[in-house]
């Protein structure tokens, strides 16, 4: 337990420098917060229809593990936030994910560009499944697949 404080614990230079940040409060709504400008940023979209979104994302260095992969945890959140999307509805707040599934099938490296695709399997009351496929857009080899189920109570404004 020692070795694992001394190894986290800051220096006094580091601990001063921390001192001096100035932190902001998020603003909802206004801006962006820092897990939207970190993993999301680079989402382009390219087409959406009704029960389906098709993206394409560049692998920025910031999300690429120590083996100079794609980390899977990036390639998790990317399944969520696409999957999420496909069947969100303006103006009502984002459902949340219950259930996911997800089949590691091969990796992308820095600069590959992925083809993100999801689509509605069926919708039962607040309850939404989608299937999210991600693949290299170069090769056309796939990196992931992920089933994932969503739910939202929204209650009608009528």
């Amino acid at each position: 337990m020692e070795k694992a404080k001394e190894f986290l614990g800051l220096t006094a230079e580091e601990s001063e420098s921390v001192s001096r940040l100035t932190v902001h409060p998020h603003r909802v709504g206004v801006e962006p917060s820092f897990y939207e400008v970190f993993s999301l940023r680079g989402i382009r979209v390219d087409r959406v229809e009704p029960g389906f979104v098709a993206c394409t994302f560049k692998v920025p260095p910031r999300l690429i593990d120590s083996t100079g992969k794609l980390a899977s945890g990036a390639i998790a959140n990317l399944i969520d936030e696409v999957g999420g999307a496909v069947v969100h509805v303006e103006g009502l707040p984002m459902n949340v994910s219950v259930d996911m599934s997800i089949s590691f099938i091969s990796t992308a490296r820095v600069h590959d560009e992925l083809e993100i695709t999801a689509k509605v399997l069926g919708q039962k009351g607040g309850y939404s499944g989608t299937i999210v496929l991600m693949r290299n857009k170069a090769t056309g080899e796939i990196i992931a697949e992920g089933r994932h189920s969503l739910f939202g109570k929204h209650h009608s404004k009528l």
